[in-house]
């Protein structure tokens, strides 16, 4: 087969990179490199991580390379879930990390799925415990960016029926079986926090991670006001329902933001562009991050002003909150 292949080598509008890992700080310099060649503003690395203190090690580095391109988002540190008074020192110590420049918080898909506490008990991911620091998010003015569960396919036998079956062989570990709870079950809590904390932004890391139902995300979208979503490593799923995932970007085009979940590279970002700004068709999507299915995407030709809120504007609002707050 025969079709159209558009390269386009930057995007239309500057782009801000709201879910990315860089953990790897030596390679600090080669990463904004990366982001020159494809028009990528800033990027965002999750990986402020509380345990030993690291978020202050990962904003030192991050802030040597460049002060205003990388922004670093604090994680709690869950392994202290049992100790007196839990929610208030984490919530001390995401203070402290504001101070010192960090935008935002991350909470890894562990909480809800495999974090338990001294009991036994698996931690909910609305566990009380945790309420001071969704707080203080709200009251310092910065967003959560919350991965919950995995993919459906994650959840379901790794037989010749799975649809991922070629990336969970790769990754024998990303499959739940019987012995973890039901993905609805740790949906239901996010949302339960969703509701709880109306002050507070929640992204949705991965399409609110239900790429493969876009009308239930949208209908949380109008449900909870306080609820965005961002699309990294989920254009291969985006992709595959041109026809929804375009309705879906343009009714809620105010709630998306973009994401890669792919460490800083010019070929990858470029994927996500021409996914996005082209009305190619049969893309291959592995590029952008890797293998997910064996299926092509198709690209969603998004209106002009619907790709610069999902590129940089929707960002922008919400990481501006920060300023609003200290007034």
């Amino acid at each position: 087969m025969v079709v159209k292949v558009t390269n386009i080598q930057k995007p239309k509008f500057p782009v801000i990179d709201i879910h990315n890992h860089l953990r790897d700080l030596k390679n600090a310099e080669k990463y904004l490199a990366e982001m020159e060649k494809a028009g990528v503003w800033k990027c965002v690395s999750l990986d402020g991580r509380s345990a030993d203190n690291f978020y202050k090690e990962h904003l030192k580095a991050s802030q040597a390379v460049s002060p205003d391109r990388f922004l670093v988002f604090f994680t709690p540190d869950f392994s202290k879930i049992d100790a007196p008074d839990f929610g208030r020192q984490e919530a001390r110590k995401l203070e402290d990390a504001v101070k010192l420049g960090a935008r935002g918080m991350k909470i890894f898909k562990t909480l809800g799925l495999t974090i338990k506490d001294k009991s036994g008990r698996l931690v909910p991911v609305d566990d009380p415990r945790i309420d001071p620091i969704w707080a203080k998010c709200g009251e310092l003015g910065i967003p959560v960016v919350m991965h919950v569960s995995d993919p459906k396919a994650f959840f379901t036998p790794v037989d010749k029926h799975n649809e991922r079956y070629d990336e969970l062989a790769g990754h024998p570990n990303w499959a739940y079986g019987k012995e973890y709870p039901a993905k609805e079950e740790i949906l239901a809590q996010r949302n339960r926090v969703l509701a709880r904390h109306p002050k507070t932004i929640f992204i949705g890391a991965h399409v609110g991670n239900l790429p493969e139902e876009l009308s239930r995300v949208s209908e949380w979208l109008d449900t909870y006001p306080n609820f965005y979503v961002e699309i990294s490593a989920r254009i291969s799923e985006l992709g595959r329902q041109p026809y929804t995932a375009r309705k879906f970007m343009i009714k809620n085009q105010d709630r998306i933001l973009f994401g890669t979940d792919t460490a800083p590279n010019a070929e990858a970002y470029r994927v996500y562009y021409r996914f996005l700004e082209t009305d190619d068709e049969y893309i291959d999507p592995a590029a952008g991050h890797h293998l997910q299915g064996r299926w092509m995407i198709y690209g969603l030709s998004l209106p002009d002003e619907v790709l610069e809120k999902i590129y940089n504007k929707n960002a922008q609002k919400l990481l501006s909150r920060y300023q609003d707050a200290k007034k």
